[in-house]
């Protein structure tokens, strides 16, 4: 049933006549039937001007405004009939019109309440898709501003049956306009990249709608996105502008947006497009394109999520291994420049997968390697890069961990083939990379024992590169305070911008545990070729040495090191007189190095003795070293004694300092070909190798021990070689304590060898009052017990007999009991 109003009472219109009023009304062209029409069309018709160069008609506008709010229930037929009246005007042509009507939809739109809106949305949707089917330029881009104004407006009612699938696939194809006119090109792909930008906030927000993150989805938006971005090179940064103002800008900030909405099950679907469109469109060579790209990707991602960004790229360069090397180089250059924006958030086992995987495609490049190519070498180089920045972002105690990790699968130097010793250079590269950004606090945590073995059996692998390589891995690892380039250059000269700080309590343990190891193989590497090459490298790596360890408690190892170059050099006949002159020169460098390190003065002297006799009859002996352009003299001065390092006059130099001198005087330097770390030629916790133990663990054992005490027997810390034997070891007391104890311990015996035995009992009388009146009472109060159990009678006749000899027993007092005897202090220590 209808209702009439007419100019009088409002009359009912029976339903019989609905249709009639109807087919009236929209046929009638000359408004004379207008009255009938329903009051929601008269309004709509209103705001059309009849000159539609006026533009909207406002007053009337606002009436339908307040019309649609005070009847919410007509908004769906007001956006039908404005759709409809659209939709004439556009197969007419009259796009003034159709300008006003979207207009009116932009204002009614943006006058709902969010519980009305599903109401009129579907109208307004239809009426953006048909504006953005038209061929005229203006109506898409209008178009595209309403859906974009449309997708900021938060809805409470969800909404189950729209679907964006044209509107992602107009506006996609809208990011690839190619108009001749160059600022209308622009307008269009910017409506199409701001559409995009307008359907991911739509659909991101609403689990109802359509899922944006399929994959048919995705590859529309994400290559629509990185095609704006490549079109022009060298755009600014999103940062720098407030508003993007261009469609490469524009496209970066979307390409951002929609980054940061990915959740980790969602991120490979925007990562895969990404790889299909580098491939398809060949942006990898030259890779700058993809290292711009793959950064906004890492910063703009959720951190917890950017290791996966790394797994897909070194997953996609799997796939890639049959491609050209610069492909393939690349694609792991851009992987060193994001792997460390990922390295914080990755740890324990991603982090090691991570590793493993970089491992993995060092070994496969190493493999399939027929011939070393530069292209090939430069792959592998990247590789190593990715994998020293991945190291560089992470805590130094993961820096070992990965150290250990590659070191592990460093093939045994025992294998010579090409291959292995190929894949030992490259893997100790990335170990030396790893190194590199290492900061040493303690030697002992630099060094753990399952790191140290196998490196110092690498040390003396037969291929020169490697022992470079880990010389250099040492050196990164030793150098605290910034000396290697001045270990450098072999000299006899003072380095006077050296560094020198002495070592700590655990630097110094450290060095007589492991010290003695590491000198061998320094030893055994310089010894094996005569090569510039090794030689300055292992002189560095003993350098640096004696610069971090060297002090009064380690001072012996180092020289013995000393006599051992100089005793190689003597007694190897396998050595060319040009490598023995090599050597000496390199021991006396390394003895004034010590000298000056330690600040024994004695030492020092005595160095520059040697040094001085060697100018005037043997220069040859003297830095620097022979290369292959100097000639050694056939014969040499080796068997005059005053050029050469006499270690017992070493010996005295330490004695003339206060230091001890014992190892140096009695044991024996290093030698050649011993290999094994387990059968080291010293360590501070064997005590019993008498001739090469050290002096200070001999004195603190000889105060600690029991052995002087009669029925004890001494202990052996060999023998007791476990976890608390170690605590014990660790908690022994310091040096001043130990000098303190022999000080005291050689004026107690020069007090008892020089003064005479009356005195001796005098002074020591006075000190033991105390023990004595004790030691008397307990004896009286034996004594005591013993007489009460004696029998009444015997006691009588003790006493008879007491008194008959008198004289006797007179005299029997007059003996002193033996316990009575005090005993003189020497004792008592």
């Amino acid at each position: 049933m209808s209702i009439i109003k007419c100019c009088f009472e409002p009359v009912e219109m029976p339903e019989f006549l609905d249709s009639f009023v109807k087919k009236c009304t929209e046929g009638c062209c000359c408004g004379c039937c207008s009255a009938l029409r329903p009051r929601y069309k008269r309004l709509v018709d209103n705001i059309f001007p009849v000159n539609p160069e006026d533009g909207l008609v406002k007053a009337n506008m606002e009436k339908l405004t307040f019309y649609s709010l005070r009847s919410p229930e007509k908004l769906d037929r007001i956006g039908e009939y404005l759709y409809q009246r659209a939709s004439k005007d556009i197969n007419r042509k009259r796009y003034k019109f159709v300008e006003i009507a979207m207009e009116s939809m932009d204002l009614l739109l943006m006058a709902c309440h969010a519980q009305i809106l599903n109401l009129f949305v579907e109208s307004f949707l239809r009426m953006v898709q048909k504006l953005l089917e038209d061929t005229n330029p203006t109506l898409q881009i209008m178009a595209t501003n309403s859906f974009v104004r449309f997708a900021n407006i938060e809805e409470d009612t969800p909404s189950y049956h729209r679907r964006y699938d044209f509107f992602i696939s107009k506006f996609s194809s809208m990011c690839y306009g190619n108009n001749d006119d160059l600022e209308l090109r622009d307008s269009i792909r910017m409506a199409g990249i701001k559409g995009l930008q307008g359907v991911i906030r739509k659909t991101v927000s609403d689990d109802l709608v359509e899922n944006i993150w399929e994959k048919q989805h995705m590859e529309k938006i994400v290559p629509s996105l990185l095609f704006n971005m490549q079109s022009v090179s060298g755009s600014k940064s999103v940062d720098q502008e407030a508003t993007p103002s261009t469609p490469p800008v524009l496209a970066e900030a979307v390409l951002r947006e929609l980054v940061s909405r990915a959740s980790f099950g969602h991120i490979r679907a925007v990562l895969k497009p990404l790889l299909m469109h580098m491939d398809n469109h060949k942006l990898w060579v030259p890779n700058r394109f993809a290292i711009d790209t793959f950064r906004i990707v890492m910063i703009s991602i959720q951190p917890q999520y950017s290791y996966t960004v790394v797994e897909t790229l070194m997953s996609h360069l799997d796939q890639n291994l049959a491609s050209s090397p610069k492909t393939r180089t690349s694609l792991a250059v851009v992987l060193s420049k994001i792997i460390a924006i990922a390295a914080g958030e990755s740890v324990g086992p991603s982090a090691l997968d991570i590793i493993n995987n970089l491992l993995t495609h060092l070994k496969t490049s190493v493999s399939t390697q027929h011939e070393s190519t530069p292209e090939e070498t430069q792959y592998q180089e990247a590789l190593i890069n990715a994998l020293g920045e991945f190291a560089n972002h992470h805590p130094d105690y993961q820096k070992i961990e990965i150290m250990l990790f590659i070191m592990n699968t460093v093939p045994d130097p025992s294998k010579k083939n090409k291959g292995d010793t190929l894949l030992q250079n490259i893997l100790l590269k990335s170990l030396l990379k790893v190194g590199t950004q290492y900061r040493t606090v303690s030697f002992e945590k630099a060094f753990p024992v399952s790191f140290l073995q196998p490196l110092l059996k690498m040390a003396r692998a037969s291929s020169l590169p490697i022992r470079v390589i880990v010389m250099q891995i040492f050196q990164q690892l030793l150098d605290r305070h910034q000396n290697q380039h001045l270990m450098n250059l072999i000299s006899i000269n003072n380095y006077p911008t050296l560094t020198v700080e002495q070592p700590s309590r655990s630097d110094i343990l450290f060095t007589h545990k492991y010290g003695s190891n590491i000198l061998q193989a320094l030893i055994d590497a310089m010894t094996q070729e005569n090569n510039m090459e090794i030689l300055k490298p292992t002189y560095n790596t003993a350098g640096l040495m004696v610069v971090e360890m060297a002090c009064g408690e380690t001072v012996q190892e180092f020289l013995l090191f000393v006599l051992g170059v100089q005793q190689v050099a003597i007694t190897e006949a396998e050595l060319s007189p040009k490598h023995r002159c090599n050597l000496h020169s390199i021991a006396i460098s390394l003895l004034i190095l010590i000298g000056r390190c330690t600040g024994i003065s004695t030492l020092v002297e005595y160095a520059e003795k040697v040094i001085q006799a060697r100018m005037e009859e043997a220069t040859y002996l003297l830095p620097p070293l022979l290369d292959n352009e100097k000639s050694a003299p056939s014969t040499l001065n080796t068997n005059l004694p005053h050029l050469m390092v006499d270690k017992l006059a070493i010996a005295e130099c330490l004695q003339q300092a206060g230091l001890e001198h014992s190892r140096v005087q009695t044991g024996t330097p290093y030698s050649l070909h011993q290999t094994d770390m387990s059968a080291h030629r010293h360590s501070w916790v064997d005590t019993s190798s008498a001739a090469r133990n050290s002096i200070v663990d001999a004195n603190y054992n000889d105060i600690e021990s029991v052995s002087s005490s009669p029925g004890v027997q001494k202990r052996s810390l060999a023998s007791e070689f476990n976890f608390e034997s170690m605590k014990r070891v660790l908690a022994e007391p310091t040096e001043a304590s130990k000098r303190e104890a022999r000080e005291k311990q050689a004026a107690i015996g020069r007090t008892f060898r020089e003064t005479a035995f009356e005195d001796l009992v005098r002074r020591t009388e006075p000190k033991h009052d105390v023990i004595q009146d004790k030691l008397n009472e307990i004896f009286n109060s034996l004594s005591t017990e013993r007489q009460i159990g004696s029998c009444a009678g015997q006691l009588a006749k003790l006493e008879a007999s007491a008194v008959d000899g008198g004289g006797a027993g007179g005299k029997l007092n007059q003996q002193r009991a033996v316990y009575e005897n005090n005993f003189p202090e020497l004792f008592f220590y």
